[in-house]
């Protein structure tokens, strides 16, 4: 008789096997405990952080630390701008931050140049 055990979360598989209290993925060698898997999901999560070090969530309204240039405008972005609901994003360039800012536009924006308001 066959149980119905989870697929492999890092690959998919659907021929995981228990070994004990683990499970194991034949595809991909992952293995993983079933009980502590949402907390290691939980951990997986995007952590973003503003320049003091404060984490940011979607909905937060931060302000801009200092002047920024944006490419293809001539007047950029102020230090001191507040931009409200904001939205985190995996940013492979550090941009994890997306935006409307009030003047500019939609734009993505770097953690470290904006503080929680």
């Amino acid at each position: 008789m066959m149980e119905n055990l989870p697929n492999c979360p890092k690959c998919g598989s659907e021929y995981t096997y228990e070994d004990g209290s683990l499970l194991i993925c034949p595809e991909c060698g992952y293995e993983w405990n079933p009980e502590t898997a949402q907390d290691e999901a939980a951990s997986d999560a995007l952590v973003v952080k503003d320049a003091n070090g404060n984490v940011l969530q979607d909905g937060d309204a931060v302000t801009v630390i200092k002047d920024l240039k944006v490419k293809g405008s001539s007047s950029g972005i102020k230090a001191g701008t507040k931009i409200k609901n904001i939205r985190l994003v995996e940013g492979s360039d550090g941009h994890n931050i997306d935006c409307k800012v009030p003047g500019v536009g939609a734009i993505k924006l770097k953690q470290e140049f904006v503080k929680k308001a």
